[in-house]
């Protein structure tokens, strides 16, 4: 993945005035030793750091928030980028072990190495997070690692991760805090991230279980179900409409299902998971 940021010629600070980014009018030139930002960004994610470089570049005095400790959110923490991963590496494992020789390469003594596989995609994450901390550098984004909360509409009070407290004030501020992984219902299923995980748990898994249940045939349980199931789960997939992949083209469903089973996943339309429990 390559992260692009356009460059701009040199920079000039804006004199006070209103800046319109989009729709979207700041108020510039207002930064001053002790109120030092124009713009605070709380959250990191794509959308969040995204716009911290933008009016960074755009002459704005710049920070950004992130709980984290690590740059890019969900997407490239626990989201698209480490779950790409895992399912190209289960890809390779799988072809290995049940493509190659048909396919006349002859390979002996295939076995996967789980953690190696998990650190692989950690090594993926990394690189890439660390990339968005040198655009930062770069474009002279402050970052501050902690979690913001609003004293008044102009301050914030950030927690920080090292410990501590700090405020920083702005008289812009802009909410890219994203989004987090909904809960069953009541509680009827309990996420504990082990025996039973969110996508974000299943990205974790030290063993391979021998049987997988997802809940959901969107696009991030089929991903995450025909990654196990490349690495010699039995996967079946529970899913409450009556096709998989979410809204879509019910043909595009129809052969990716085809492709999915072939792999080894099963399928059960038109079905709702409704409470889990331990047995035995």
């Amino acid at each position: 993945m390559a992260v692009y940021v356009r460059s701009t010629p040199a920079r000039r600070r804006l004199r006070p005035s209103a800046l319109t980014v989009g729709s979207w009018q700041a108020a510039s030139g207002f930064a001053t030793p002790s109120n030092p930002y124009d713009v605070v960004v709380i959250g990191g994610g794509p959308g969040g750091y995204v716009a911290a470089i933008t009016v960074a570049q755009l002459g704005l005095k710049t920070t950004c928030i992130e709980k984290r400790g690590s740059l890019g959110r969900t997407c490239l923490n626990v989201g698209c980028i480490p779950s790409k991963a895992m399912l190209n590496n289960s890809h390779f494992c799988h072809q290995a072990q049940h493509d190659f020789e048909r396919r006349g390469i002859d390979v002996s003594n295939v076995a996967l190495n789980l953690p190696k596989m998990l650190e692989a995609k950690d090594q993926a994450v990394t690189s890439l997070t660390k990339d968005i901390e040198f655009l930062f550098k770069q474009n002279k984004v402050d970052y501050i690692k902690g979690t913001g909360s609003f004293v008044s509409p102009t301050t914030l009070s950030i927690q920080l991760l090292e410990g501590g407290e700090t405020q920083v004030e702005a008289k812009n501020i802009i909410i890219a805090t994203g989004s987090e992984v909904t809960p069953f219902p009541g509680g009827a299923i309990e996420i504990d991230e082990q025996q039973i995980a969110s996508s974000t748990g299943a990205l974790e898994l030290q063993k391979v279980p021998e049987k997988l249940v997802v809940i959901g045939g969107g696009i991030i349980g089929l991903e995450m179900g025909s990654v196990w199931s490349c690495l010699g789960s039995e996967v079946t997939v529970v899913e409450f409409l009556g096709a998989i992949g979410g809204a879509g083209i019910d043909e595009v469903a129809k052969q990716f299902q085809r492709l999915l089973s072939k792999q080894g996943l099963k399928f059960k339309l038109k079905h709702q998971g409704v409470v889990c429990r331990e047995e035995g």
